[in-house]
C-alpha cells in the first residue's frame, strides 16, 4: 500500500508540475507576472519570493499550481498592497503606464496571442514529457513490430490470405508501427469489414478482412495470434519510434472518449486518482513478479506516458474551467477584436468548475465502490 501510495504520487506529481511548468515558462517569456509557482497542494511548509514570484512547497504531494496576476480578471496582487480601484479589462490601476513592471505584466495587460501561448503551453508541455519518456522506453524495451505471428484456422485472417511473417503497415486509414495497435484495433471492432496492409517479402499488398463473432466472448476476432516481433532500436529509431509511441495513445485516448460520448462505454471506464493508484499498484507488483524491478520501472514509464498524453488532451478540450475552455475565450478575443467581459467569463468557468468537482466525486466515490466490492 505505502508503496503504491508513493509511485502513485511520484507519478502524478511529474505529469501535473510539467504541465504547471509549461505555462510557468512560456509565462515568464512574455513577461506575464507569476503570483506564485507550487508543488503540492494545500499549506504551504516552505516558500521563497524571487522576481515578483513566490515559489512554495505545498504540504500534499499532489500536483502543483501556477498562478498567474491578473487570472480570470482579477488583480489580486495589486489590489491588496495599494486598495485603489483597478480597471477590469486591463487589471492597471487609472492613469498606470501600459507597460510591464520590473516584475511583468498581468496576464489581462499581455497581447491576446501571448496568453493563447501561455494557456496552450500547459498541455504542450505534456505532450512534449510523454514523448521524452517514450523515447526513453524505446530505447531500453524496444518495440513491437505489427508481424504476423500465426493465423488461427478458419479465421478471418486465414481467409483474407494473411500469413505467418506478414508485416502489416495500414489498417483502413490507420497507418500501423506496434503490434498492439493491430490488437487494439480489433478489440474495438464491431463486425465492420477492415482493408489490411502488408508487406510480405518487401511486396506490398492490401486484403479485405471480415471479422468473425465469438459467442463464448462475445467479440469479434480478426485471428491473428502471437503476433509481435521485437526490434532493438538504434539511435535514429528510439525518437522514429517514441513519436509513434505518443501518437499510440493520442488514438487511444480520442477513440475511448468517442465510446464514451456514443454511449459504448460505461461508469467502470473512468478513474480518478483512487482507480489510477490502484492501477500503478498492480502494474508494479505484476512486471516486478513477472519479469523484474527494472520492467517494473519501465511499465511506470508507460503509465507516465498515458497520463500525459490523457492530462495533454484533457486539457484541450473546449470545457469551461479548463486550459481548453480558456482558450476558447482568447479565440472569440481574436475574432472580435476585443475580450469577452471577464465576469462574464469568469461565471462561465466557475460554473464549468462545479461540474467538473461534481464529476470527480462521482468518480472518486465509484472507484472506492469498485475498489471494495
Amino acid at each position: 500500500m505505502i508503496r503504491t501510495i508513493i509511485l502513485f504520487l511520484i507519478i502524478m506529481g511529474v505529469v501535473v508540475i510539467s504541465h504547471e511548468l509549461g505555462h510557468f515558462i512560456i509565462a515568464k517569456k512574455n513577461h506575464i507576472r507569476v503570483v506564485e509557482f507550487a508543488v503540492g497542494m494545500g499549506p504551504s511548509l516552505f516558500s521563497y519570493e524571487k522576481g515578483g514570484t513566490r515559489y512554495s512547497l505545498k504540504l500534499l504531494p499532489i500536483g502543483g499550481l501556477c498562478m498567474f496576476d491578473g487570472e480570470d480578471g482579477v488583480m489580486a496582487q495589486k489590489e491588496e498592497k495599494t486598495g485603489q480601484d483597478v480597471i477590469p479589462e486591463t487589471g492597471r490601476m487609472p492613469g498606470a503606464d501600459a507597460g510591464p513592471g520590473p516584475e511583468g505584466m498581468s496576464l489581462m495587460e499581455a497581447g491576446v496571442w501571448a496568453r493563447i501561448a501561455t494557456i496552450f503551453a500547459g498541455p504542450f508541455f505534456n505532450f512534449i514529457l510523454a514523448f521524452v519518456v517514450a523515447v526513453v522506453l524505446s530505447a531500453f524495451s524496444g518495440v513491437d513490430l505489427p508481424v504476423v505471428g500465426s493465423v488461427s484456422e478458419g479465421s478471418a485472417a486465414q481467409e483474407a490470405g494473411l500469413q505467418k511473417g506478414d508485416v502489416i503497415t495500414k489498417i483502413g486509414r490507420e497507418p500501423i508501427h506496434f503490434y498492439r495497435e493491430v490488437m487494439f484495433i480489433s478489440s474495438f471492432n464491431r463486425g465492420e469489414a477492415m482493408e489490411v496492409q502488408y508487406e510480405r517479402n518487401g511486396r506490398k499488398d492490401v486484403t479485405t478482412l471480415h471479422p468473425k463473432y465469438s459467442e463464448e466472448d462475445g467479440r469479434y476476432y480478426m485471428g491473428i495470434v502471437n503476433g509481435g516481433e521485437y526490434l532493438e532500436c538504434n539511435p535514429l529509431q528510439v525518437f522514429q519510434y517514441g513519436f509513434y509511441e505518443v501518437e499510440y495513445w493520442v488514438k487511444l485516448t480520442f477513440k475511448s472518449l468517442k465510446m464514451l460520448i456514443q454511449g459504448q462505454g460505461s461508469k467502470d471506464d473512468l478513474s480518478g486518482p483512487v482507480g489510477i493508484a490502484q492501477i500503478v499498484g498492480e502494474s508494479y507488483t505484476q512486471a516486478e513478479e513477472n519479469y523484474g524491478t527494472f520492467s517494473a520501472i519501465l511499465t511506470m514509464l508507460e503509465i507516465v506516458v498515458l497520463l500525459s498524453v490523457n492530462l495533454g488532451i484533457m486539457n484541450l478540450l473546449p470545457i469551461p474551467a479548463l486550459d481548453g475552455g480558456r482558450l476558447v475565450f482568447l479565440l472569440l478575443e481574436v475574432v472580435r477584436g476585443k475580450p469577452v467581459p471577464p465576469e462574464k467569463e469568469g461565471m462561465v468557468h466557475f460554473a464549468g468548475l462545479v461540474v467538473l468537482m461534481i464529476l470527480m466525486v462521482f468518480i472518486m466515490y465509484n472507484d472506492i465502490m469498485r475498489l471494495v466490492r
